[in-house]
Formats: structure tokens, sequence, C-alpha cells
């Protein structure tokens, strides 16, 4: 009984911790300057800007229109080769997840990738594509996935259009963004938000087949990871959350110590009495 009463209580502390922990999580922390008007404000059903114009990653001048023929949904993605960290995270994890959908790329739907950097190159992003083709495993769907580069203004365009808020951190040399795909219709209109880095194949599918339907679909949870290295020089935001986790953390470690503790010395006393009664 004495470990069953040990492991509830145990359980108990940890659900208590992970209490506290939520609940200072989810304090209003002001967001940092470097933050406002990052994110994403869904604009689901507009069509894409058509002619914007783009380099693709052989250096070709291209048309968004070229992409919208009416044949295949469109996977559209908002990213930069030289990215630090998220996304590569999201394309990572793009891939992972289209891997698992029996739909293949150029044949069943596309994937376009806008640099959000107007000094990205042609040469870079081709890079780019050589690396996610290879992950995705089937080196003749290459076709399908379209790298574009192209100027500030006409990334601009395409970003307000589809309501995905980015800036350039100078001090930083890279861009604070949110990541997030969008699934199109054949025709360009924007069917569905899916959020984060980790992409269900469930979600995938039935947003790939929705937009083949030419549907348009409504996002109930928005997962939004924003890129951007915190420190106590560029934010306050990141490193009060960092607290925050630190604190619940500290806060288990010694509530499980003390439960614990207590209930060694229990046993202690308890050996100590059997003991006793034993030798009398």
């Amino acid at each position: 009984m004495a470990n069953k009463s040990t492991f509830r209580i145990i359980g108990v502390v940890v659900l208590w911790s992970l209490m506290i922990t939520t609940a200072g999580a989810e304090r209003t922390e002001a967001l940092p300057e470097e933050l406002e008007g990052v994110g994403i404000v869904e604009h689901l059903d507009i069509q894409v800007p058509q002619k914007l114009a783009f380099k693709d990653s052989e250096g070709n001048d291209v048309l968004l229109s070229d992409y919208f023929t009416g044949e295949r949904p469109v996977v559209l993605t908002l990213n930069y080769s030289n990215c630090p960290m998220l996304c590569h995270l999201q394309l990572d994890g793009l891939v992972d997840g289209l891997k698992a959908v029996k739909w293949v790329l150029n044949e069943d739907y596309d994937i376009v990738t806008v640099s959000i950097d107007p000094l990205e190159t042609p040469q870079r992003a081709a890079l780019t594509k050589k690396k996610y083709i290879k992950r995705y495993g089937r080196p003749e769907s290459a076709p399908g996935w379209h790298f574009l580069v192209g100027s500030e203004a006409n990334i601009k365009a395409l970003a307000d259009a589809i309501g995905f808020g980015y800036k350039y951190n100078v001090e930083r040399d890279e861009y604070v963004h949110a990541a997030a795909a969008m699934i199109l219709t054949p025709n360009g209109h924007l069917s569905r938000y899916l959020y984060g880095i980790i992409y269900d194949l469930q979600n995938l599918k039935f947003a790939l087949l929705e937009a083949s339907e030419g549907k348009v679909g409504s996002t109930l949870d928005q997962v939004i990871m924003y890129c951007f290295h915190y420190d106590a020089e560029a934010g306050r935001y990141a490193p009060a959350a960092m607290r925050l986790m630190r604190l619940g953390g500290l806060v288990f470690v010694v509530a499980l110590g003390t439960v614990l503790s207590a209930f060694w010395r229990r046993d202690v006393r308890r050996k100590k009495r059997t003991a006793e009664q034993k030798t009398s």
C-alpha cells in the first residue's frame, strides 16, 4: 500500500508542478518590438497574385500563374535558405509528412517555396532544392518542387496577400517569421493553413484533397512558431519564458525530493519499529 500511495502522491506533485508552470506561462508578456507585425493573419479563399514575377532555381523568369494551371493543388511555403534554424525544421517536417501521404509530388500536387530573402540567388535556392528532393527520396519528383527567388517588392506583395507577416533584423542579419504551410487550390485560391514544424498525415491528406476539389477549409488550431534568437539585449519575451520553464522544473524537483524524502524517512522508522518488535 505504501508504494501505491507513493506513486499517487508523486503523480499529484507532478500535476501540481505542471499547473504552476502552465499558470506562469499563461502570463501576458509584452511582445518585443521585433515581433510586432510578425505572424499569420489568415486570408482564406483569396487568390494569390498571379502576375508576380520571380526566378526559379534554374534562373528562369517565371510568374506565379505558371504554377496554378487548374490541374493540381499547390503547397506554398515562405522560407529562405540561410535561415539559421526554423525554415530547415519546417521543411524537414513537411517532407517527412508528405512522404507518408500516398499522393506523389509532381503527379498529384506541386510545392512552391518562395524565399523571403531578396538577396538569395537561384544557385543557392538550387542547393536547397537538391537537399529536400534527396530527403523526399523520389528524384523523379524534382520538377514538382519549385524554389523561387525574387525582388523584395514581389516577395512582400505575396506575403501580404496570404497574411504572412515577417521582418528583417539588421543586427542579427536574419528574418523573423512564423512556420506555416499554405495549401492552395489548382486555380490559386488559398484553401487552408497548416502550422508548425510537424505535419500530421491526416491533416496533409485532407488538406490536399479539399484543395484539389476547390474547397476552402477552416483552421481550428494555430501552433505558430517564431524564428528568432533572443538574449538579454534583444528582448525580454523569450528569457521570461525560459525563466518560467526553469522555475517550473525547479519546483518539480524540490517537491518530488521532499515527497520522496518523507517516504524514505517513514520507511526507515517502520523498519526500525518492526526490528524492535522482533527483538522484544
